[in-house]
């Protein structure tokens, strides 16, 4: 399915759009942010081994995967701004309920709840973001990410105050308050995308398709690629600063902090940059300096040579994953960013944890050339894909 050709609204119109579809990646951001500097907390309160706590972000990650399937059809039946607006709340919500558990199961049910919404929030909201985008007729998904990233700065920071000198509880009660507030009014500006009647009778089945295009198998692997390279850095830098550079400290965390800070520029930035060169330039070139950027830091033991590293891979990855939603959004409308964003979503999911096992086996310098080779493959392999969106190559491989 195509996207359905959208009426041009008041310019205006779109622009407060714009401001409210950020207004939701920023909160996303600092919610996850939020879970984030509080899992020593909530692992002492529940007496939970580091395995424990592993299951639980398991659970998140197999929540998001079972309902970003489903995603597509909720938001050809109902449209992006209304699925978007619901799950923003309810994800906002959701974050209370794993600190108010006294167990591993129920920590476990409650993540697998936040997950499954939150994936669901995550796809609907790059739909609505695609709406806007084409509404505009310019660039906006690079700088949407930039938002969730800058979310995550803004959590964290606001983590850095309340930790330890206030009660977990309190802590998440007030972001849990303050987000859902931005949610519930911001979810009231988006803009309506919702299938013609005509069409709505194809597509309003709110379940998975049968068959997935070449397209999206194509871009949703190049997701995948791209989305394991980000987690490697994200979950990886610190460990490989400690135990492989031997730094020592609060300097461990160098490579991730530069990581992360050039990625939120990317991103930021990234909307200007796609306007000048296209999207195929900006992903091919990204994924290219990201797999140099990553070859440097694992090539010398120097650490300020591989902070620069992290930093040129934060820079080439950060628009890789918002182009190829935009581009499956244009493309193949809500349903094929459903698709591309499960695909992809299992890079985050079992990227880590894989390159975990390899480093065991031949040490992390190696395990991290895992992440190396999947942004050259985005470089090698992401002029197919483009080429495939555009001459449409959509129809189911089982049709």
């Amino acid at each position: 399915m195509t996207a359905t050709p959208l009426p041009t609204p008041d310019p205006a119109r779109a622009e407060q759009a714009r401001r409210a579809v950020s207004a939701i990646f920023l909160i996303n951001g600092i919610l996850f942010a939020t879970w984030a500097v509080n899992i020593p907390g909530i692992r002492d309160q529940l007496n939970l081994t580091e395995a424990q706590i592993g299951l639980g972000l398991l659970a998140v990650g197999l929540g998001s995967l079972i309902s970003m399937p489903f995603t597509g059809g909720w938001t050809a039946r109902w449209g992006s701004h209304r699925v978007t607006a619901v799950m923003a709340v309810a994800c906002m919500l959701a974050l209370a309920p794993p600190f108010l558990t006294s167990n591993l199961p129920a920590l476990s049910v409650a993540l697998l709840v936040l997950g499954a919404i939150n994936g669901s929030l995550d796809v609907a909201m790059n739909a609505q973001g695609v709406t806007v985008e084409r509404r505009l007729s310019r660039p906006i998904m690079s700088r949407l990410h930039a938002y969730f990233s800058l979310g995550g700065v803004l959590g964290a920071a606001l983590g850095t105050v309340l930790v330890g000198r206030v009660p977990i509880l309190t802590h998440v009660l007030v972001v849990v308050v303050l987000t859902a507030m931005t949610a519930f009014f911001a979810g009231r500006l988006l803009l309506s995308d919702r299938a013609s009647p005509e069409t709505q009778d194809s597509v309003s089945a709110p379940h998975p398709p049968a068959g997935l295009s070449p397209a999206v198998l194509l871009l949703g692997s190049l997701c995948f690629l791209g989305m394991l390279a980000e987690g490697a850095n994200y979950d990886w830098a610190a460990l490989y600063f400690r135990d492989v550079l031997e730094v020592q400290g609060g300097n461990t965390g160098l490579g991730y902090a530069a990581f992360v800070t050039a990625m939120t520029l990317g991103r930021w930035f990234g909307d200007r940059l796609r306007a000048r060169l296209g999207d195929e330039i900006t992903v091919r070139g990204g994924s290219l300096l990201a797999a140099a950027g990553l070859g440097v830091a694992l090539l010398t033991r120097d650490p300020l040579l591989a902070t620069f590293g992290f930093a040129l891979s934060g820079l080439g990855l950060s628009n890789v994953v918002p182009v190829m939603y935009g581009t499956a959004g244009h493309a193949l409308a809500g349903r094929g960013i459903a698709q591309v964003a499960t695909i992809g979503y299992g890079g985050f999911l079992l990227g880590p944890p894989a390159i975990g096992f390899v480093a065991h086996e031949i040490g992390l310098p190696g395990a991290l050339g895992l992440a190396l080779a999947g942004a050259a493959l985005v470089a090698i392999l992401g002029g197919q894909a483009f080429a495939l969106v555009r001459t449409k190559s959509a129809r189911p491989l089982d049709a």
